[in-house]
């Protein structure tokens, strides 16, 4: 019998030496932390808050400073804690970087994931690919805190699934000029909340200096060649701002362009020569031509 007992202590003894060891190591290991940014988020609450619209095209956004500000802000919240890395979520048509998302991805300790583009110019599928990863890095211990900047509610199942083995999620949002930018129910799920306020994001975002079209100006009617040129000079823009991929994708339609597109071109082509050209039925053919013909010069 006291042998038995003898036997039971050793090794109830043996047991609370190797979890004592356990405990020393875990001691020891850093802790890591990831930032998790949904770019679609960021640029239209950003750009609301900074250059008063929610149109990419209006605004400049330096990405690389606005991330390293951001990792700057990270060292300073979780100070006893070491960066994985920042993942940066985007969209793009057929899932294919942009000129400004190639430049983004070759930062370091940046991973770019991109979710589908639909005609509409929304995003889908990046908060299947954020609860992918947050879960995936929470279930094999790779970080314990993540920093998420967004505010969609569908991004309540990616906060819980890394909850649920153990990291805390810390949301943060960009501060809202006139109404809350991020969903309540994102809100009630995190373990911490932190905005970002217009001083933050000011050195990051700039309004584009191309003047908006004022419909009440009185410019002299511009020449079919004029808006030819400006056609193939908004082409040459959009190649080198959106990607070959993304603009080669419209050659299969000539000559009939999206309605989306067709509308961004007009617009812009009206910014430039400050005039209408609404009801002006052989300026806008003359401003397509000018396009395509720029475009198949290229392709």
């Amino acid at each position: 019998m006291n042998d038995d007992l003898g036997a039971l202590s050793a090794r109830i003894d043996r047991t609370n030496e190797l979890l004592e060891r356990m405990l020393a190591e875990v001691a020891k290991t850093p802790s890591t932390h990831a930032i998790f940014v949904d770019a679609g988020y960021l640029y239209a609450a950003a750009g609301r808050l900074v250059a008063g619209t929610e149109d990419r095209r209006a605004f400049d956004l330096d990405a690389e400073g606005l991330i390293d500000a951001l990792i700057d802000r990270a060292r300073t919240v979780f100070a006893d804690s070491r960066l994985l890395r920042v993942y940066w979520y985007d969209g793009a048509r057929r899932r294919i970087h942009t000129a400004e998302q190639q430049s983004i991805a070759e930062l370091p300790d940046v991973k770019v994931r991109l979710g589908n583009l639909n005609a509409n110019n929304q995003q889908k599928g990046v908060d299947s690919l954020i609860r992918t990863d947050l879960e995936s890095l929470a279930r094999h211990r790779a970080i314990s805190d993540a920093a998420l900047l967004g505010g969609d509610e569908d991004l309540v199942p990616a906060v819980e699934a890394a909850q649920g083995y153990g990291a805390r999620v810390h949301l943060w949002g960009v501060e809202a000029p006139e109404c809350r930018n991020q969903a309540e129910p994102l809100l009630w799920e995190v373990d911490s909340q932190r905005t970002l306020d217009l001083d933050f994001f000011k050195p990051y975002v700039s309004r584009r200096t191309t003047p908006e079209y004022d419909p009440t100006a009185t410019a002299a009617r511009p020449t079919r060649e004029n808006v030819r040129f400006v056609g193939a000079q908004i082409a040459a823009k959009w190649l080198a701002a959106r990607g070959r991929e993304t603009v080669g994708e419209l050659l299969p339609g000539h000559p009939y362009l999206p309605g989306s597109v067709d509308q961004d071109l007009l617009v812009e082509a009206e910014n430039i020569l400050q005039y209408s050209l609404r009801g002006q039925a052989d300026l806008r053919r003359a401003l397509r031509d000018g396009f395509w013909d720029h475009l198949q010069t290229q392709f």
